[in-house]
């Protein structure tokens, strides 16, 4: 029998009907239409014409074959689709990453757009590709992969018209690629099916993914799948050889044996696809929801004008609680003792959880408080969910006095050895070391997203331009030299502009740190996806903590 929690519903103050909420709402209104502009893009992946040419050729575009093996009216959470914003590449990456239901199992679906560079792996590809990887190693869920890729983007970058003789600092090379099949092969150690189906053309790295996938399913006539298409062949061998019987399905599934399952076209292949996961038996390693799962009381509408433009404004935290949690009932955990974090327990959609919230900086007190729910959470096996909107710890005389430093240290001691899920949501501002604090992707949450205006810095734009003036005026003064008014506040200027553009939740979403950018209306349904997305894998608190300085 479910049970209800008996805290009672959070009171509500927020007047919908203000001016500064009505501001509000419009410009969150704004920013989501620009973002479905993009989201749109994304989905027209190489446009109509590449489009039109793969339907010439019998085949669906990626989200249409991923739409038709998922379960009739399930939902498709899609992960990071605006990867590449404001880059040189496509929208998306070329590179579909979501989690859905397929014969009733949850499971991480990837896909490349051949519609994009025919599929070929780009640098956001490849961040995404190791995203989904983790995602299903992390929660335990099947891993279904779409294949249909030319390998390797071998397009060579210049610097046309570069005269200085600096370049951009390189962080990769090729010796340190490949760890996708590694993180595959892991998966497959780890008893986490995979499964994959080749709908093309699939060279090098493509050709490697059914040769390390649990299941593999290729469709007649369509399939291609060799190390070195037939022009690398003849340059490295001087053999003569088509498509078809260098890599054919017919050739891997009767000769090679790499194709397990042969198709007679997309539909095909996709009815497959589920009759291979059903019969998988997968079943969730975590507890069910033991709750009832009331709607919240009060309007989900509400979280439309809570967030201003200017992220300075304050935001209750508990009004954004009471319009995504179960009942909008909240049992609020030492709730006289370091305010500006809000701590609590609640249901949403059946699941408990931990809630932790910004109402403010992060004072010593505030710190210590969080540090002990994360610690009964891990005690009592519950999952987390952190609501970002935190400028930072605090600062100053009063604040190293009183242990900032050491119960900060607790604070993200706590949280870095907690092992229960993690979830998520920066709703305002996310600067600085509250970024880290308050569960930032680097902590190994298991999902990150963004509300539409959220920013994401090591401190505000004003903040570091105010800084660095402050640096360069004291440098002067050193050195005895007059200091340029005029020039120094043209370079704060200029530092505010940069710093403001790239803090913003779509160049943050673009470079693929968090799990993408949603409608804060969506908010609840979202973690509810991910709550029971979670529970395909145990969850389990931590036993052992490291030294907190005391």
């Amino acid at each position: 029998m479910l049970q209800r929690l008996l805290a009672p519903p959070l009171p509500s103050r927020l007047d919908t009907g203000s001016e500064a909420f009505e501001q509000n709402r419009a410009d969150m209104l704004e920013h989501l239409a620009a973002i479905d502009d993009l989201l749109d893009e994304a989905e027209a992946g190489g446009g109509p014409e590449s489009t039109d040419r793969l339907r010439s050729r019998n085949k669906m575009p990626i989200r249409e074959r991923i739409s038709h093996v998922l379960d009739p009216d399930s939902p498709f959470l899609e992960i990071s689709p605006l990867a590449g914003y404001d880059s040189s590449y496509a929208i998306g990456g070329g590179f579909v990453v979501g989690i859905g239901v397929i014969a009733g199992v949850e499971c991480v679906v990837v896909g490349n757009d051949p519609t994009v560079l025919g599929g070929a792996m780009t640098p956001y590809m490849a961040k995404k590709w190791m995203r989904a990887l983790e995602i299903s190693r992390h929660n335990r869920m099947p891993y279904v992969s779409f294949v249909e890729s030319a390998g390797a983007d071998l397009r060579v970058q210049t610097n046309e018209g570069g005269t200085g003789k600096r370049r951009r600092a390189r962080l990769e090379h090729f010796a340190e690629t490949g760890r996708f099949f590694y993180e595959m092969i892991e998966l497959s150690k780890l008893g986490i099916p995979t499964v994959c189906v080749v709908f093309g053309s699939s060279t090098a790295g493509g050709a490697y993914q059914p040769g390390m996938s649990d299941y593999t399913i290729f469709i007649r006539d369509q399939s291609k799948v060799f190390l070195a298409g037939p022009p690398l062949v003849k340059m490295a061998t001087g053999e003569d050889a088509d498509d078809e019987s260098l890599g054919g399905g017919e050739l891997h599934a009767e000769r090679s044996g790499l194709a397990d399952y042969l198709a007679e076209d997309e539909m095909d292949a996709l009815r497959m696809c589920r009759e291979v996961v059903s019969h998988l038996d997968w079943r969730k390693a975590g507890p069910p929801p033991s709750y009832v799962a009331d709607e919240p009381v009060h309007n989900p509408e509400g979280l439309m004008g809570m967030v201003s433009r200017d992220l300075k404004q304050p935001v209750d935290v508990k009004e954004i609680i009471g319009r995504v949690v179960d009942g909008s009932r909240f049992e609020e955990f030492k709730p006289r003792y370091g305010p500006t974090m809000v701590c609590g327990f609640a249901t949403l959609h059946g699941y408990p959880i931990g809630i932790l919230g910004n109402n403010g900086v992060i004072h010593p007190d505030a710190a210590e408080k969080a540090a002990h729910f994360i610690q009964l959470c891990n005690r009592q096996d519950t999952p987390m969910v952190f609501l970002q909107n935190i400028t930072g710890f605090m600062v100053g005389k009063d604040a190293e006095e009183t242990g900032i430093i050491k119960k900060g240290s607790q604070m993200i001691n706590a949280l870095t050895n907690s092992t229960v899920p993690h979830l998520t949501v920066i709703i305002g501002a996310s600067y600085g070391a509250g970024t880290y604090a308050m569960s930032g992707r680097a902590y190994e949450n298991r999902f990150t997203f963004l509300w539409p205006m959220a920013k994401i810095a090591v401190m505000g734009p004003k903040q570091i331009a105010g800084v660095m003036s402050i640096v360069r005026r004291g440098r002067a003064a050193r050195k005895g030299l007059e200091f340029d008014e005029e020039a120094d506040a043209e370079i704060v200027r200029q530092v505010e502009a940069a710093q403001e553009k790239g803090s913003l939740a779509l160049e943050a979403t673009g470079s693929i740190s968090d799990d993408g950018i949603i409608d804060p209306r969506d908010t609840r349904s979202v973690l509810g996806l991910c709550l029971s997305v979670v529970r395909t894998a145990p969850v389990e608190g931590a036993e052992k903590y490291g030294v907190f300085r005391l």
